[in-house]
Parts: structure tokens; C-alpha cells; sequence
């Protein structure tokens, strides 16, 4: 098996521990998520798996529902923020809407679980990704 070969099976194996341990979000109103896998799709050609870096994704999101604000870590170095527009939080789940350079976003997240879903939606393009999420205090 190659290096790159190994290095994408223990990728796979990490992001697929991560979804199945990511954490209870009851109560929480500030978390940090982790985009895991990205499926982008277009009209006319189709969808594609990529990871959510290809995507310009951070590593990871802090969440604060207080401030209805999406951001990235300061470790991060990018410095990037976006508000949340519609935030409803009910029947376990925590549902985000938003508008920022013409695309809408929407996230969907399981309060006991920490697993989400993240969407955007673009002119003419389109992306799915997965991830977990985690309290902060």
C-alpha cells in the first residue's frame, strides 16, 4: 500500500471515529464544528467528493448561538465571520440559515449527538458536507 494510499485509509478512519463521537449539544449555546467529507454538485456535470478544504472550509467553526455568528478560530489565522440569520432550535435539532457572498447556507445539527449537516447553495453549484461538533465552555 502506498504512503498517499494509507494516509487516505487513516483519514477515512479518523473522520468516521469523529462523526460517531462527536458530543451532546443540550443546552449549549457556543460549540465548535468540524467539517469531515464534501459533496459538490453542479447542473450539468454531476456531483463530486471532496474534502471540505478543497471547498475553502476552515478546519474548524466556532458557533455562538448568542451572537447568531459563525466564525473561525483565531488559531486559524483567516479571520472570517459570518452572522446567522435564522437560528430555530427544536425537536433535538438546531437549525442555522444565512446569506454571505451569494450563497446561502443552511446547517442542521442533532443536539444529542453533536453529528451536522451542512448546505450551500450557490448560482449554478452546490455542496453538501458532514461533520461533529463539540461544546465550548
Amino acid at each position: 500500500m502506498s504512503r498517499v494510499t494509507r494516509w487516505i485509509v487513516a483519514l477515512a478512519v479518523l473522520q468516521t471515529g469523529a462523526l460517531a463521537s462527536a458530543d451532546d449539544l443540550t443546552g449549549s449555546d457556543k460549540f465548535l464544528c468540524a467539517p469531515m467529507a464534501a459533496n459538490t454538485c453542479w447542473p450539468d456535470e454531476g456531483c463530486e467528493q471532496k474534502g471540505p478544504w478543497a471547498l475553502n472550509m476552515p478546519m474548524f467553526i466556532e458557533v455562538n448561538l448568542r451572537t447568531k455568528r459563525l466564525s473561525t478560530t483565531e488559531a486559524s489565522g483567516l479571520n472570517r465571520a459570518t452572522d446567522i440569520k435564522n437560528l430555530l432550535r427544536e425537536e433535538g435539532l438546531i437549525v442555522l440559515q444565512g446569506y454571505q457572498t451569494r450563497r446561502a447556507f443552511s446547517i442542521v445539527i442533532t443536539e444529542e449527538s453533536g453529528i451536522a449537516t451542512f448546505s450551500v447553495a450557490g448560482d449554478d453549484e452546490g455542496a453538501v458536507v458532514f461533520g461533529a461538533c463539540t461544546p465550548q465552555p
